[in-house]
């Protein structure tokens, strides 16, 4: 079948087709992995966005269009006859204009000597000293959400990676996201008015020095086809690492 007799549902399949990573993206630590990764479906996603719409624009010359070329390409001809003159405003008999002298610019004024002024950071470390502050962090930007920015849901995974391990971000960018489909089939955007955290219900571990587990309740307020709220309450493991306290686990309520 041709590139211009496909269906929609066929161009959709091309789009959403499977990636095969090369092999640089198999090398080095996780975190390279996946980045590496990402870059790659971005770049192999606008290649083929645009391959489409090349191949969707093709359409057979018209004969209104052939004739427009070859008048085109005849009134090119007749300008090489003629000749540029006539297109030009140069006088090659024309005399220059005398330029006027200008008076010597006086010197600079020496520099004056100040003391570079400390700037602030632009983006403060994350605080991860108490876990109940890391679990609302993370639940936040993991819940906001822009899928036409974003593209797919890791974008909301690596937002929230300051405040979790690396092998829950790991595990969250190679899996998909119920909840992000959703969300673009209503096309939403959704964003974090208020976070609820308090200790969970009873079936989970009880919290010790290094490991505490958390139930996250936060309201979502998300703009689209129509507009609503929802309450999204996650249970959130959280333990202690050598930086702090981390998100290394989640259940959904």
């Amino acid at each position: 079948m041709a590139d211009d007799d496909k269906s929609p549902q066929e161009w959709r399949e091309l789009l959403s087709a499977r990636f095969d990573y090369p092999e640089e993206t198999k090398e080095g630590r996780r975190r390279q992995r996946r980045r590496a990764r990402r870059a790659f479906r971005d770049s192999e996603r606008r290649r083929t966005k645009e391959w489409i719409k090349r191949e969707r624009r093709r359409e057979p010359i018209t004969a209104v269009g052939a004739l427009l070329i070859v008048g085109a390409l005849l009134l090119l001809g007749v300008l090489a006859r003629i000749g540029p003159d006539w297109l030009s405003n140069r006088d090659e008999t024309a005399a220059k204009p005398t330029p006027t002298p200008t008076a010597p610019a006086a010197p600079a004024p020496p520099p004056v000597s100040t003391s570079p002024t400390p700037s602030k950071s632009s983006s403060a470390a994350p605080d991860r000293g108490s876990a109940d502050k890391v679990a609302t962090e993370f639940v936040r930007r993991y819940l906001t959400r822009n899928p036409p920015k974003d593209e797919d849901h890791t974008a909301a995974v690596l937002r929230a990676e300051p405040w979790a391990t690396s092998e829950l971000v790991e595990n969250l960018s190679n899996h998909s996201d119920p909840a992000f489909d959703k969300l673009v089939s209503r096309g939403g955007v959704s964003t974090v008015s208020t976070v609820k955290v308090k200790p969970p219900e009873k079936g989970l571990p009880v919290d010790s020095p290094l490991r505490v587990w958390r139930a996250v309740t936060a309201k979502v307020d998300v703009q689209g086809y129509t507009n609503y709220s929802e309450k999204t309450t996650l249970q959130i493991e959280v333990t202690k690492t050598d930086d702090g306290w981390r998100v290394s686990r989640i259940l959904g309520a």
